[in-house]
């Protein structure tokens, strides 16, 4: 009897080395802000979560979600210049 069991090297082509590749790294990158943003807004939500929140702690809150939006948006912005290819 034969057996139809795929063969590892059919059907994994390229080994994985477990590193990122460089695209994987400069869309890491890119990213970054945005990544910082969200850390520091929940670095924010995290102090907040065992205390009653007084109006600075509320203004600091509001800010750093403005810095996450903002940093969304120009993400955003960025990915739409680069997929629009220059056509006017």
């Amino acid at each position: 009897m034969k057996s139809i069991a795929a063969l590892q090297a059919v059907v994994t082509a390229v080994a994985f080395d477990g590193e990122p590749s460089g695209a994987e790294l400069d869309a890491i990158e890119q990213e970054m802000p945005l990544i910082l943003a969200e850390v520091d807004l929940l670095d924010v939500e995290i102090t907040l979560l065992d205390r009653p929140v007084t109006e600075l702690d509320d203004r600091r809150l509001r800010r750093h979600r403005n810095r996450v939006l903002a940093a969304r948006r120009d993400l955003t912005n960025r990915a739409g210049v680069a997929l629009a290819g220059g056509a006017a």
